[in-house]
């Protein structure tokens, strides 16, 4: 039976106990590391269990392994469209109609540095077009695309709805923590967002209109948002490689504002928040079969509240589902900053390294915690 969370307080509902089944295991291919990065320990190998009829932690799906990569099966090998520089790409995109292709060979490497440094140019998809490389499509890495200038206000922004984008590396300039310059711009007597601002920012992505798609890509090292939802309903973020968008005080994998998404079969490591929403109405997320890895700044999953936006209320977004996920970080997996407006369930998740839900949950009232697994060898569901 689900018990609500009081103010500040946790209470767990035991469920019946069954016996432990065989462990689930990644599929060698799940984490399609970069340059032999482990982003779980080797001796780590599941990320699922069952007990009795009943799956905790993330399974991947028949679309391909947890992160997308070799195995993946939608990845886009051609295009209407092929551009393997700066100016052919941007060229291509201009020229792109709904329904058409704009692809990127997986060994091209589009350096925007100085066009977002001197010419601010973004790439602007349009609407219904898919921009695509092949990572994982015969040991393809997948084109990348970087920007090595710390001021990377946005590399790509979605123009239009039903836009794709997908099988591409996409690097920011920043994946570094800078705690430094956030304590003093925060700590006791700090000057506070004026100066902590005065350091630019960077985003990957940018969507502010409905049903975009984000697949199979590894983006990371962006200081704000790896991608940022702005806007918009009915956005899917799947089977992707999210890490080192870590910058102290930012730093999400994916963020949500006046958005909705789904957001699912992705392999987060190294962010300050993976998934992080402002808490507007409005602002929903269903998270589940999501992995995250050893290392986390802050807690990993999160909803702003009203305290946040210093808007006189205490709303935590509309409605979050969170079920389905393994977190091997030992920072808090979870926590719900405020009261949602609908409900916030925790279920059937495994927290490896957290005994309780007191440990690796936060929130308020509406957020019910159930039926979860925790440690790295649970007895049985609580």
């Amino acid at each position: 039976m689900d018990k609500n969370f009081s103010r500040r307080q946790f209470v767990t509902a035991a469920a019946a106990a069954g016996s432990l089944a065989a462990f689930g295991t990644i599929s060698p291919a799940s984490a399609n590391p970069s340059a032999g990065e482990l982003v779980v320990s080797a001796e780590r190998k599941q990320t699922w269990k069952k007990v009795g009829s009943t799956i905790y932690g993330a399974k991947a799906d028949d679309s391909g392994p947890i992160g997308g990569g070799q195995g993946y099966k939608r990845i886009v090998t051609k295009g209407d469209f092929v551009a393997e520089d700066v100016e052919t790409l941007i060229e291509a995109l201009g020229k792109a109609k709904p329904g058409q292709v704009v692809f990127i060979p997986g060994n091209a490497v589009i350096d925007m540095t100085t066009f977002i440094y001197i010419h601010k140019t973004t790439l602007n998809v349009s609407e219904g077009v898919t921009l695509a490389s092949d990572r994982g499509y015969n040991g393809s890495p997948g084109a990348q695309i970087t920007s090595d200038s710390l001021e990377t206000p946005l590399i790509i922004q979605i123009m239009g709805p039903n836009v794709r984008v997908t099988g591409i590396r996409l690097q920011g300039p920043n994946p570094k923590r800078y705690l430094d310059h956030h304590k003093r711009a925060f700590g006791k007597g700090g000057p506070g967002h004026t100066y902590y601002y005065q350091f630019p920012i960077s985003t990957g992505i940018n969507v502010k209109f409905p049903k975009a798609e984000i697949d199979n890509c590894e983006i990371s090292a962006f200081s704000h948002a790896g991608v940022n939802l702005s806007d918009g309903n009915g956005h899917q973020v799947h089977h992707n490689y999210i890490h080192k968008c870590q910058y102290s005080g930012l730093g999400y994998g994916v963020a949500l504002d006046n958005a909705d998404a789904m957001i699912e079969y992705n392999l987060f490591n190294e962010n300050r928040h993976s998934i992080a929403g402002t808490g507007r109405t409005g602002c929903s997320y269903t998270a589940r079969h999501n992995v995250h890895g050893d290392i986390s700044l802050s807690h990993c999953f999160d909803m702003h509240g009203g305290r946040d936006r210093k808007d006189n209320t205490n709303i935590a977004g509309t409605l979050i589902e969170i079920y389905n996920n393994t977190f091997y970080a030992p920072q808090t997996a979870v926590v719900i900053r405020g009261v949602p407006q609908e409900k916030c369930n925790v279920r059937q998740n495994w927290l490896t390294t957290h005994q309780d839900a007191k440990a690796g949950v936060r929130a308020e009232e509406k957020t019910f915690v159930t039926d979860n697994l925790y440690g790295e060898n649970p007895s049985g569901p609580a």
